[in-house]
């Protein structure tokens, strides 16, 4: 029992170590959101071949908005340090999930070539499966109650 314990509080660590890695470049200056649409309005080459133009869109996507780039950085720094603190780290598991996600799908069907990193994020998702559900028991009342259809 005291090494499954080791194991989830590695595994906090590993994902909210991610987590924070990962949202320290959405905090960046980038460039402008419009760059793609004046690049091509002046006939320049946005991307060598059409998987980097897809990568490259869906990026564009989230930046193009002004704030929902900056807010995912945000969101996985807090989900990380919530991991990271191992007292909060079960709502940073939860958090975290539609992120991992997200991540992991955006690897699978943009990147299915760069088995590297498909290979990465197919370990924070289940990371963060292994970290649900170890605290499922606590979870469950949430979730599941039956008590709400009893009428007194």
């Amino acid at each position: 029992m005291k090494a499954f314990k080791i194991v989830i509080i590695l595994l906090n660590l590993y994902l909210g170590g991610f987590m924070i890695y990962g949202s320290l470049n959405k905090f960046k200056p980038s460039s402008k959101p419009t760059e793609i649409i004046e690049k091509v309005q002046k006939g320049e080459e946005v991307a060598p071949n059409e998987e980097v133009l897809k990568i490259k869109n869906y990026v564009f996507g989230l930046k193009q908005s002004g704030f929902f780039w900056q807010f995912l950085g945000l969101a996985e720094l807090f989900a990380g340090l919530l991991l990271i603190s191992q007292v909060c780290s079960r709502i940073g598991a939860v958090l975290v999930l539609p992120i991992t996600i997200n991540i992991f799908l955006f690897h699978l069907f943009l990147e299915p070539h760069e088995l590297g990193e498909l290979i990465l994020t197919l370990t924070f998702l289940i990371a963060n499966i292994i970290l649900i559900a170890f605290s499922f028991k606590i979870w469950k009342p949430l979730l599941f109650d039956k008590g709400i259809l009893k009428f007194n």
